[in-house]
Order: C-alpha cells, then structure tokens, then sequence
C-alpha cells in the first residue's frame, strides 16, 4: 500500500489514538487533566518533594509519580483525593452527552 493510498485516521485527543475505546480515552482525559492541574499547583508551593509529599500525605516516590505524569499508576479516586488534600475544591459535572 503506498502513502497516498493510506488511508489517515484523525483523533480528538492523543488518548483516542492511545486506548482500545471512546470510554477508555475519556477517563485517560480526565485523569490527566487532574494530573497536569495537581503538578502545577504543587510546583507553585516552591517547596522540596518531600515537603509537598508529607503535605498531601504520601511518599515522596508517590509524588514524584504524579509530577513525572506517570499516570498509569493512579486512578482516578487516588488523583480527586490528593486534590483534595492539596486544597481543590472537587467537583464533578455531568451531562449527557450529545
């Protein structure tokens, strides 16, 4: 098959090119947008990894988990809950989708 003859697959997101279906894609989505959010907000308090992993009570190797975006290790639950502790307020909006 040559170049011009494949055919070109376009994608909403990475996680869509990444994961088997839409649902998979979806919570790899939201999973990272609570990652990327924590990161900055932790990176913001301008304190060691250990003092931000004692802060939101886990281990510094946890933490640097999160900050490295290694988001295969966590699950939503365990993302909404250290948000939490790092001071978000959580919430969840659902709508049906179109």
């Amino acid at each position: 098959m040559t170049e011009a003859s494949e055919e070109k697959k376009r994608f909403e997101s990475v996680w869509e090119a990444l994961e088997d279906s839409p649902e998979q894609a979806a919570g790899m989505r939201r999973r990272s947008e609570v990652m990327l959010a924590l990161s900055r907000h932790i990176e913001s308090w301008g304190c060691t990894q250990a003092d931000a992993a004692k802060r939101l009570g886990v281990t510094q190797p946890r933490l640097n988990d999160l900050l490295r975006g290694r988001i295969h290790r966590f699950n939503l639950e365990a993302l909404i809950l250290l948000a939490e502790r790092a001071g978000f307020d959580v919430r969840i909006d659902l709508q049906r989708a179109a």
